[in-house]
């Protein structure tokens, strides 16, 4: 009896813990994103069902090229609550990412999401670095129609290493994934991180460290 007894609590104390390990699956059918809403919560307030419409839940836009002329050479087109505000509370969004020749998505993190992306054009160097004190970078050339994962909040990047224009699509696991872009975070904080910091955190002359802010 007292090994069931133990193995009752076992369990209970199991989904206890899975219960606190992922967020609560939504409570009604679905939450549409109130922008006009002045409220603050985790997410985004609710718009009165009884005015919510068939374009709360579509996008359109995907079909098109975004524009790589930059210094990148890339664009993201997001489909995020931002954009759909039927996505609200349903922990998911996607992008399309389209590369010039050589073009990259330079490393960045996702704070709130995982990444799965899937090639529908060219070819694409993916990676992603493991976190400390490892540090390990997990790295493949991908063609059309492979797919690749990025494990949430690690820092990732993506390069075009074709001739041709390059296009993917890929899917997050949160409405509101964020972007930290390392580069733009680091250099461009406003206001900026102490050249002293960045001279010691990267072993560089403060003259590199303005350098790079300036860019930023």
């Amino acid at each position: 009896m007292a090994k069931h007894i133990i193995l009752l609590s076992l369990v209970a104390l199991s989904f206890s813990l899975l219960a606190c390990a992922f967020e609560p699956s939504p409570l009604q059918d679905f939450c549409v994103a109130d922008s006009t809403s002045s409220a603050r919560v985790n997410g985004q307030p609710c718009k009165n069902p009884a005015l919510v419409q068939a374009s709360d839940f579509s996008f359109s836009g995907l079909h098109l090229p975004g524009n790589t002329s930059n210094p990148n050479g890339s664009k993201v087109t997001p489909v995020s609550v931002a954009q759909l505000p039927g996505l609200n509370t349903l922990g998911i969004s996607m992008v399309r990412i389209d590369y010039a020749p050589w073009g990259i998505n330079p490393p960045h993190t996702h704070p709130r999401a995982t990444e799965i992306l899937t090639v529908l054009e060219g070819s694409l160097q993916v990676g992603f670095v493991t976190s400390n004190p490892d540090n390990s970078l997990i790295t493949k050339t991908l063609q059309k129609g492979d797919v690749f994962v990025f494990p949430v909040g690690l820092i990732h990047f993506q390069r075009n290493v074709g001739t041709g224009n390059a296009v993917a699509i890929a899917a997050l696991s949160s409405q509101n994934p964020g972007v930290i872009t390392i580069a733009n975070a680091v250099f461009g904080s406003k206001p900026g991180i102490s050249s002293d910091i960045l001279a010691k955190a990267f072993q560089v002359d403060k003259s590199v460290v303005y350098q790079l802010q300036a860019k930023f």
